[in-house]
């Protein structure tokens, strides 16, 4: 059967003029412009078994870490640890270095030590992602209006501040927590409430084998307090056999506030946080 493309009247006269100006260097774009060539079947056959010049080969993506694994493989590396160092699957790597002849194999040290290198790792690429994400969350907030952080500070004290009981009724303002940005936000709700740091009295609660004067201080300077002015500290029986986290350099402790004549106040916050609970449910 003919080759329409071969029987094409000019085809004999193309082909040697687009060979040299392939070997020459030419793009097809180039030879196409050149030749007034704008038939692609036309053009394939006119170029047919002449190879494209090096500087039109899209670069590929992994040239260079092929070339690393190769590298590390000679010297004896695992496929494991090729991924640590270079962080791409085990698939490509076999790929790349299947002729290359196998290191011998690891003892039970080294498999072990390559994994906590991988497992640490994938702790350190978490910890980035994790950073990354509370820092794009924490733009969407920006400054908080005054109702926005009256909202936040009944929603604060009701989920972590005294509540009364049906069956023991205590009409009392009571915070404690030891998140410092917590005792943060809640002051700055009550300074919007108008209650001043004369109605407001401090007491750490901490375990008695920590560093009770410290934590103190540190109280201090989160709530701007002299902490000579706390009411006594709360010391909590240290039980040897438990097993805590909270200890060390970092542990403080928790920070009690409370407010002095504070009924009425008290029947205001449950009295909003029921309003809050009756807007999200929306009209019956």
């Amino acid at each position: 059967m003919p080759n329409p493309h071969r029987d094409h009247p000019d085809y004999a006269s193309l082909r040697p003029q687009a060979i040299a100006l392939r070997r020459a260097g030419l793009s097809r774009r180039q030879i196409r412009d050149r030749l007034h060539v704008h038939n692609n079947d036309l053009l394939n056959r006119l170029l047919e078994g002449i190879p494209a010049p090096d500087w039109t080969r899209r670069p590929n993506a992994k040239d260079d870490l092929r070339t690393r694994a190769r590298e590390l493989r000679g010297q004896g590396l695992t496929y494991d640890r090729i991924q640590l160092e270079l962080g791409c699957s085990k698939s490509s790597i076999s790929l790349w270095v299947r002729d290359l002849p196998k290191p011998p194999p690891r003892t039970r040290e080294e498999a072990s030590a390559i994994a906590r290198r991988g497992w640490e790792a994938t702790l350190e690429r978490r910890e980035v992602a994790r950073r990354r994400t509370n820092k794009a969350a924490a733009s969407e907030i920006g400054e908080l209006t005054d109702r926005e952080l009256f909202l936040v500070g009944v929603g604060l004290y009701w989920s972590e501040g005294s509540k009364s009981k049906p069956y023991r009724r205590s009409e009392r303002v009571i915070f404690i927590n030891s998140d410092p940005d917590m005792i943060r936000v809640y002051l700055a709700w009550l300074r919007l409430l108008d209650v001043g740091t004369e109605r407001l009295r401090f007491h750490v609660h901490i375990h008695e084998s920590a560093d009770v004067q410290a934590a103190e201080r540190y109280w201090g300077d989160v709530t701007g307090v002299d902490p000579s002015t706390f009411g006594k500290t709360t010391l909590k029986k240290h039980n040897p056999k438990t097993v805590r986290k909270n200890v060390g350099a970092d542990y403080h402790g928790c920070l009690m506030i409370r407010v002095l004549q504070c009924a009425e106040l008290y029947r205001r916050i449950e009295g909003w946080w029921y309003g809050i609970v009756l807007g999200a449910e929306g009209p019956a």
